[in-house]
């Protein structure tokens, strides 16, 4: 298999020529590690080799359309037995984890060959992928701006070619940024679809989940059959679907639907123009396949979401530091100071503050439900602009010195009185704004590559639907897929 062959498959397509005897398992493995060699060093997507545990591994002797295909997975949440999960952490950078994850082990019992690791943020806290232990990952269709985060690692590894899809998951927006960075097509499962386990039960109370970042919006249908599906372990159990395979949505017509638009956000009242000319040239794609489409209102308070994401976020940080500390006896040095910021803040939150943010939650779950009573889909850009420079986001100096006087004397309670809070809120949503909704309601959403910006930068297109609406994000994904392909934009690395 040459480079030329290989570039020319996705995920299915390289399992069903393996299937056939065209190419071995090992041809295609071969071929995927010759594009490492020769883009990963520009890109820094995968920051583990697994070669040794890829000998070892099912492979094509295992059953299904994926069986053979060469795979990477996220250093973060997707364990793989024997190797540690850093999560982009000096101190979990040497600790191996006792089992594979359930995703990881459905993935191995597909057939995929898993061959290595892929960059992420620091416990995946940001919408870049540039921790301190993994160095930045760069997007391959420029590689002094962000493939996104936290799934960072992934989408450049399928947008450089290494891979036709990757692993990857999402608690505030990891996958559809990632994707929409990169031009690639990514989908954020509902609540409970898939597994967790066994390390964890419900990733950031049920707002994360794993998933994929893929090319073709078949391959991501047919990833959705493999992961997905009851876990006697899961904390409670989402009614099997009786309509038959996911893979199955792709090629049927979604019927006419009814989408409402947003651009702004009171995060960002003012998007780039590239961000409000990507859902406007969205629009009239739709309505030339027959949707009905127009501007609405947002459903949500975005600004008071964004204040209850935060708080759940920064203590979710203060126990991931707190447990890792346990585990590994690491002190402060284990960890980056934006790390630790957001933990002091996590710690100085009350348990009445947490509980209000979580009960705030139903808020928005039923301004969603009412704007879902009269369209199917909500559409607005992935994120505010076209993908930000590397280093972007970083603390001024002044800031991170004043941070640091605060880390040390341990003074957190005085940290809410900075402007410390605001900037981590303005660097870590200012630019996407819009993917928290899908996250803190347990809606299913997907980031659709319709846009590139005149400077050739992709600009992805997100659906939030209802609850059980994987079917419809699937379907109009694959009519838009047809209507305005993508699969041949690649970047030129």
């Amino acid at each position: 298999m040459n480079d030329a062959e290989y570039a020319g498959l996705d995920g299915l397509g390289i399992g069903a020529a393996i299937a056939d005897g065209t190419v071995s398992a090992e041809e295609a493995l071969t071929a995927a590690r010759r594009r490492a060699d020769a883009v990963n060093p520009a890109i820094n997507a995968i920051v583990r080799d697994m070669d040794r545990e890829a000998a070892s591994q099912p492979g094509a002797s295992a059953e299904g359309p994926f069986a053979g295909v060469p795979f990477l997975i996220k250093d973060l949440g997707q364990d793989y037995a024997g190797l540690p999960t850093s999560s982009g952490c000096r101190a979990l950078a040497n600790v191996p984890m006792p089992e594979h994850a359930t995703v990881v082990q459905r993935w191995l019992d597909a057939g995929l060959v898993i061959f290595g690791k892929t960059n992420t943020p620091e416990f995946g806290a940001k919408g870049v992928t540039e921790s301190e232990l993994l160095g930045p990952c760069r997007n391959p269709y420029d590689t002094t701006r962000t493939p996104g985060g936290s799934s960072g690692g992934a989408a450049a590894a399928v947008a450089a070619g290494i891979v036709p899809v990757a692993g990857a998951s999402d608690g505030g927006g990891s996958i559809r940024i990632p994707a929409g960075c990169c031009g690639l097509f990514g989908l954020k499962a509902g609540r409970g679809v898939i597994p967790n386990g066994p390390r964890y039960s419900e990733l950031l109370q049920g707002s994360a989940t794993h998933g994929v970042i893929s090319r073709s919006v078949r391959d991501s249908a047919a990833m959705l059959d493999v992961m997905a599906g009851q876990d006697p372990i899961a904390p409670y159990q989402v009614v099997p679907s009786t309509d038959g395979p996911y893979r199955d949505e792709v090629g049927r017509v979604p019927g006419k639907l009814r989408i409402g638009f947003v651009t702004t956000s009171s995060i960002t009242p003012n998007p780039h123009p590239d961000a409000v000319a990507a859902v406007e040239n969205a629009a009239r794609l739709l309505e030339r396949l027959g949707h009905h489409v127009e501007a609405v209102a947002a459903p949500q308070d975005d600004a008071k979401l964004a204040r209850e994401f935060l708080t759940t976020w920064f203590v979710n940080i203060a126990s991931e530091v707190e447990l890792t500390k346990r585990l590994t006896g690491a002190g402060d040095e284990g960890f980056e100071q934006d790390t630790r910021l957001m933990a002091a803040l996590g710690r100085a939150t009350s348990g009445v503050d947490v509980h209000r943010a979580l009960e705030g939650r139903h808020e928005h779950v039923r301004a969603l439900a009412s704007f879902h009573q009269k369209y199917d889909l909500l559409m607005t850009p992935t994120m505010s602009q076209a993908p930000i420079e590397l280093g972007a986001l970083d603390t001024p100096p002044a800031m991170r010195r004043a941070a640091e006087v605060l880390l040390r004397t341990r003074t957190a309670r005085f940290l809410a009185r900075t402007p410390i809070p605001n900037q981590l809120i303005d660097d870590n949503l200012g630019w996407v704004p819009y993917t928290q909704l899908a996250n803190i309601t347990g809606r299913p959403a997907s980031s659709v590559p319709l846009h590139w910006t005149d400077a050739g930068l992709p600009l992805g297109i997100q659906f939030v639907a209802d609850l059980g609406g994987e079917r419809m994000l699937l379907q109009l994904a694959a009519q838009l897929e047809e209507a305005q392909p993508w699969a041949d934009r690649r970047p030129e690395l």
